[in-house]
């Protein structure tokens, strides 16, 4: 199997590609990545250059080769320059979901409210606002979704309001969301990503050390299984810890998408 190039991307804009996620393009017949455009290299006091992203997309034929095709259209549901942060994109009977984080306007400082918007979308390119979930606070992030039985999902997500734990949600038709309560809440993280490999349903999380991962037969209760991505790589830009990572499993395999941050 040929390897990937590395690094995989690298955002033209603003240097700045973070949180990916991958889903297959079914009209483009392309791979692709949508990640938070973060704006690395832009001036402004505080944490501005954090704020004010858009989403990004990078395409690929087959897998190894990313490039740059530019923003997705249709975010901007009120005015203003906003924030969108950490996309979950998922396709269902004919249509794709994305549940992303967002920010109203660009703080120069953290604390304010945060919410995760609901888009459905026919072709990848042009989204609809569906909706502003109601989940267990306004200082939510870093939407995960999966189909945990034939017709019922689960969200993960992480929640600033209780010390970064991550809360889960249910849903039965994508679009209304019951609030379970704490899911994972051992250590404060971000980033939660849940896929099914290995006949065992399968947890990582972001802890700013690397990323800790739990197993789980019930995709309720959650053991400890070790951390990976916790050292830094050999690879060019690879220096670094594996930060807010997105796993793709094809068949027997499965491919874990993260960003690191080293300067260039």
């Amino acid at each position: 199997m040929r390897k990937a190039q590395a690094p995989l991307f690298m955002d033209p804009i603003f240097n700045g590609a973070a949180d990916p996620t991958i889903i297959w393009n079914r009209q483009e017949k392309e791979w692709w990545i949508i990640y938070t455009q973060r704006r690395s290299n832009g001036p402004g006091p505080g944490v501005t250059n954090i704020h004010g992203s858009e989403l990004g997309v990078a395409s690929s034929k087959d897998g190894h080769d990313f490039y740059y095709r530019g923003t997705l259209e249709g975010l901007h549901f009120e005015h203003g320059h906003n924030t969108f942060w950490a996309p979950e994109v998922l396709y269902h009977e004919g249509k794709y979901h994305m549940y992303v984080s967002y920010v109203r306007g660009m703080p120069t400082h953290w604390g304010f409210p945060r919410d995760i918007i609901h888009y459905t979308s026919e072709n990848l390119w042009e989204w609809h606002f569906e909706s502003k979930l109601a989940l267990s606070s306004h200082k939510v992030i870093d939407a995960c979704v999966a189909e945990i039985e034939p017709g019922h999902w689960r969200m993960w997500y992480k929640d600033e309001a209780d010390n970064s734990y991550c809360y889960y949600s249910d849903s039965h038709d994508l679009y209304h969301w019951e609030n379970m309560g704490r899911a994972i809440a051992d250590e404060p993280h971000e980033g939660p990503n849940v896929f099914y490999w290995q006949n065992k349903w399968w947890y990582i999380g972001d802890y700013w050390k690397g990323q800790k991962c739990f197993s789980s037969d019930d995709c309720t209760n959650w053991e400890y299984a070790g951390m990976i991505l916790d050292k830094p790589g050999k690879r060019p830009h690879d220096q670094a810890i594996g930060n807010h990572a997105d796993v793709l499993v094809l068949g027997e395999e499965a491919y874990i998408f993260y960003f690191s941050h080293v300067p260039v």
